[in-house]
């Protein structure tokens, strides 16, 4: 199961990908004449909160759809009120402003640590960066004036589905709603000028993030998936989640420690080595860039590179 934000006649709706196709999920249910108990979330933050009862009704609309549209009934009546192919959709984050800061974990990859001439991490070294800076797939990335070091990292993000604290590890896979990618951004100038690293992460449009989140049903082993980046076609990062230092059970039993941690929150699971930083000398990105993250079994997000607007 793939859920989406995306613009439906200029508003923020939330969609299930069918094949190619987007499917507007309240109109879905509208047109299938569910009563209101049955119809889907309001948003992708109200569907994490409703666990696996709105897991299933999405689900439920989503085989009706499938069937409707493999017997033929819907080819004539639906047309683009139900449901429209991916190519002319505009995504927004699934969480288009989350609620609170992105929490995103640092060197949680050997080699990435060992690139920026660091300790891999004995305990988990947690940040964050400011929901202002998340967009959607496609969406602009500003080049801004304060920087002249722009970076990329791509990164699995794991979004919370149900509130907690004090999670053990054993118990730490139920709180999870889904996955999707995140591009952690970065001013390595403005990080290393502040000596830490939230305002460097933290600029508008610095927080790519979707397109879409993949449902934990879908994704079995989170911790066996390639996961890539490119810059205008040529291969900056590649690894596998089974890289990771720490697992994503071990970041949600630490970060929830004394912490409470609800749906609809985002984990950021660390970048592997091959940043643009890292490169002698440094591959910063450029206006006009595009970078292209792409996570196994999830799917692809890309970003242009923009100059300023003055």
């Amino acid at each position: 199961m793939r859920v989406a934000t995306v613009l439906w006649d200029r508003e923020p709706t939330l969609a299930a990908i069918i094949g190619d196709s987007a499917l507007n999920l309240a109109a879905c249910a509208a047109t299938l004449n569910r009563p209101r108990k049955d119809y889907p979330a309001s948003d992708m933050v109200d569907l994490t909160a409703r666990g696996s009862g709105g897991v299933r009704v999405v689900q439920g609309l989503l085989r009706e759809a499938a069937r409707r549209l493999k017997s033929g009934m819907w080819r004539a009546k639906a047309g683009d009120r139900l449901l429209r192919p991916v190519d002319r959709i505009r995504f927004l984050a699934p969480i288009p402003r989350p609620r609170k800061n992105i929490f995103c974990m640092g060197r949680n990859y050997a080699e990435h640590a060992k690139e920026r001439r660091a300790e891999v991490p004995t305990v988990p070294v947690f940040f964050t960066k400011s929901p202002t800076s998340v967009i959607g797939h496609e969406a602009p990335v500003t080049y801004h004036q304060f920087t002249q070091q722009l970076d990329y990292e791509v990164e699995l993000a794991v979004v919370i589905g149900r509130r907690g604290v004090n999670i053990p590890r054993g118990m730490a896979y139920d709180y999870i709603f889904g996955y999707t990618i995140l591009n952690d951004v970065t001013a390595r100038d403005i990080q290393k000028r502040h000596v830490q690293w939230f305002k460097g992460k933290s600029l508008d449009s610095y927080c790519p993030m979707g397109p879409w989140i993949v449902h934990k049903s879908a994704l079995p082993d989170p911790h066996n998936l390639q996961i890539r980046l490119r810059v205008n076609g040529e291969v900056r990062q590649t690894a596998s989640t089974a890289d990771m230092v720490f697992t994503i059970l071990d970041l949600i039993e630490v970060l929830s420690a004394g912490m409470t941690l609800e749906a609809g929150d985002i984990l950021a699971t660390g970048t592997p080595a091959g940043v643009a930083a890292g490169f002698d000398p440094p591959k910063w990105l450029q206006v006009g860039d595009v970078v292209e993250a792409e996570i196994e079994g999830i799917g692809l997000l890309r970003n242009r590179i923009i100059a300023p607007l003055l």
